[in-house]
């Protein structure tokens, strides 16, 4: 293992920022193919090996909360050093010729292990703060207590751009859409959509910049022609129409934050209701303390059995979105919308519902909770945006 490292050291450290590469430099530095081996493969486990003599994986145990922000897609970048001075581990003497090679395996576990698994949303703090009281929604067999259940399938994603959180995703690998996009909502965006190219995500794809599509997720390739073969487009979960900031309407057009959307429906009632909401929120979410818009939302989607787009991604039976905030009396108020992703017909609208009713539209196996805490089951008379409106 030392001397495959050696070997390999100086053109890991050609890496990008948190330990990733980009696709020329993968072909122009052509490193192994374990540098680039799904993180859940065996090859950790050669990994594993090798850390434990340095004491690594007893530290990772020990103090999984104090490394999650310096090893989780961070934009800090660990080095040698940081792990020595992390993990004080029993290194042979300065100087020596072993001690040379365990710091160059440092350096190459400091560029691969940035790429680790968050099993949870709160394992990045910036994350928890999409969430009403920083409690995620319980989706039983998926997210419980806010745990993923099946970690190899189910990726929490918190989406940064521009070095900023911009909001939360979790996604389905499998099914290659994400489960439910969580961000909020403070006033709408100064401009109109803008010209933003679609991006995907590093944290499922070992690239720093969105760019490189992946096999966990869906490609820009999927989308050609889908409007022509299944009438289908991209919908956002998280619409660039609700984000406060031209940077923030950026960071939705990523393909985490996308589904299959039937176009009529996508540009019909579904639009609609969006903007609808985006009205009811700027109205009644305004802190009467500090006169500010404050809002959280949740959107998702459930798979369908068989239908797919490019025989890969799941094109969604039924979309869903629910709202919570505190009104200007201080008064907690929630309401949902849902709607089958199918072709429909001009002017039809969607129904405001309650929490509730959402929730126990979406049970299956179980109890669902968007909101666990604090937001209202029953849909307050004061809290239903006219859709057509």
């Amino acid at each position: 293992m030392y001397d495959e490292t050696q070997h390999n050291v100086t053109d890991s450290r050609l890496s990008e920022t948190c330990g990733y590469c980009g696709r020329k430099e993968r072909n122009r530095v052509r490193l192994p193919p374990m540098v680039y081996h799904d993180r859940n493969s065996s090859v950790i486990d050669r990994f594993r090996d090798g850390l434990s003599t340095l004491e690594f994986l007893t530290a990772l145990q020990q103090h999984p909360t104090l490394l999650a922000p310096v090893m989780c897609h961070s934009e800090r970048r660990l080095t040698a050093f940081e792990l020595e001075r992390l993990f004080k581990p029993d290194l042979s003497p300065s100087g020596s010729n072993r001690r040379l090679k365990e710091s160059q395996t440092m350096a190459y576990w400091a560029d691969y292990l940035l790429d680790c698994e968050v099993g949870k949303f709160s394992e990045v703090k910036d994350c928890e703060k999409f969430f009403v009281e920083r409690t995620t929604p319980n989706i039983p067999g998926i997210l419980v207590g806010g745990k993923v259940q099946d970690q190899k399938r189910y990726k929490p994603i918190c989406q940064k751009y521009k070095n900023s959180y911009r909001f939360a995703t979790l996604y389905d690998t499998t099914n290659k859409i994400p489960v439910f996009s969580a961000y909020t909502f403070t006033g709408p965006p100064p401009k109109g959509r803008p010209d933003q190219p679609w991006m995907n995500e590093p944290q499922l794809n070992n690239n720093p910049e969105m760019m490189v599509d992946h096999q966990y997720e869906a490609e820009n390739n999927d989308y050609m022609d889908s409007i022509k073969e299944k009438g289908v487009n991209r919908g956002h979960l998280f619409p660039s129409s609700h984000a406060h900031d031209i940077e923030t309407q950026k960071s939705t057009f990523t393909l985490t934050n996308i589904v299959p959307q039937v176009v009529s429906f996508n540009n019909g009632s579904w639009n609609t209701m969006e903007r609808s909401v985006s009205e009811m929120l700027q109205k009644d979410c305004i802190n009467s303390r500090t006169g500010k818009i404050n809002a959280y939302v949740v959107t998702g989607a459930v798979p369908s059995e068989h239908k797919t787009l490019n025989n890969r991604v799941n094109i969604p039976s039924l979309l869903w979105t629910a709202y919570c905030c505190k009104n200007n009396q201080g008064q907690w108020v929630a309401g949902a919308h849902w709607g089958e992703n199918q072709k429909e017909g001009e002017g039809k609208t969607l129904r405001t519902e309650s929490l509730g009713a959402l929730e126990n539209k979406l049970k299956k196996g179980g109890s669902v909770q968007v909101f666990p805490n604090r937001c209202p089951r029953v849909l307050n008379p004061t809290n239903t945006p006219n859709p057509s409106s």
